[in-house]
């Protein structure tokens, strides 16, 4: 989704509406978060025939996702509170564009969200996502919080969303208005709808930002979209030790107990069980 610090190896039933409340050139998912509902082929499914399949084939999860889980929120939150009846987790995938009371009322039925971070600039959200950046980062802050476990993707563009001045003033707000633990995922970007003019994002340019953030004090800083690099790993930020062996979404090793290293003790910030 990515959610490494969230029940990892566990598997989750994803489902979506089409529709989204941004309009993002680079969207992956443009062929159902850029159409309507009534254009695309669509399967109805009640919120109490959500929960039963979760349940029929042992999938402890549900995962909003896909599009915009903000725009079938009732839908959403009506599925959301059956699942959690039924012993369920709930977790969405969200670009955080939302007022505070709905998150608010939201939040009390998910047990985990990744909000995708596009930028840190208001100009690259007005020109590239049709949007403005406050709303997004006043969502992760309501996120704090609320308590609830987060983590935040974000997808580089390059010469768009990549200048390193700025990963460092994000890292560092990052650090001080949300705290040392909150995953961040640096994506690798593929051309695609309206941005094939640009090429794969360079696999440096990703460590570059990685490392910029973790020098600010972030603990966990990933790479995805690159499978078998070794920031795909988690690494325990007291003994330096991977503790979770990672070749994209499937885990080769893993060595937390109860939450914590093995190696040294250090607490590692996430939910494991």
């Amino acid at each position: 989704k990515p959610f490494f610090h969230f029940l990892p190896e566990s598997l989750a039933l994803s489902l979506a509406t089409a529709g989204c409340n941004l309009i993002c050139k680079f969207c992956q998912n443009w062929e159902i978060s850029q159409f309507r509902p009534e254009q695309t082929q669509n399967t109805y499914l009640s919120p109490e025939n959500i929960a039963r399949m979760a349940v029929e084939q042992n999938v402890p999860i549900v995962a909003y996702t896909y599009a915009e889980p903000v725009i079938f929120y009732e839908y959403m939150y009506d599925c959301s509170v059956l699942g959690r009846k039924q012993g369920l987790k709930n977790v969405i995938v969200s670009a955080g564009y939302i007022n505070e009371k709905p998150l608010r009322e939201l939040v009390k039925v998910l047990d985990a969200v990744k909000i995708d971070l596009k930028a840190f600039t208001q100009k690259y959200y007005a020109e590239v996502c049709s949007s403005d950046l406050q709303p997004v980062l006043d969502t992760l802050q309501i996120l704090k919080d609320e308590k609830i476990w987060f983590e935040i993707v974000y997808l580089v563009l390059p010469t768009l969303n990549d200048d390193l001045g700025k990963v460092k003033e994000m890292s560092v707000w990052l650090r001080d208005k949300l705290g040392t633990d909150v995953p961040l995922h640096y994506s690798r970007f593929y051309p695609t709808y309206m941005m094939k003019n640009l090429p794969p994002t360079p696999v440096s340019t990703l460590e570059n930002m990685r490392k910029v953030s973790l020098d600010a004090g972030l603990h966990y800083v990933y790479i995805g979209n690159v499978p078998g690099h070794e920031a795909e790993n988690t690494y325990c930020p007291g003994c330096g030790k991977m503790l979770i062996h990672r070749v994209g979404y499937h885990i080769l090793e893993k060595h937390i107990k109860k939450g914590a290293c093995e190696f040294c003790g250090e607490k590692i910030a996430g939910v494991w069980q």
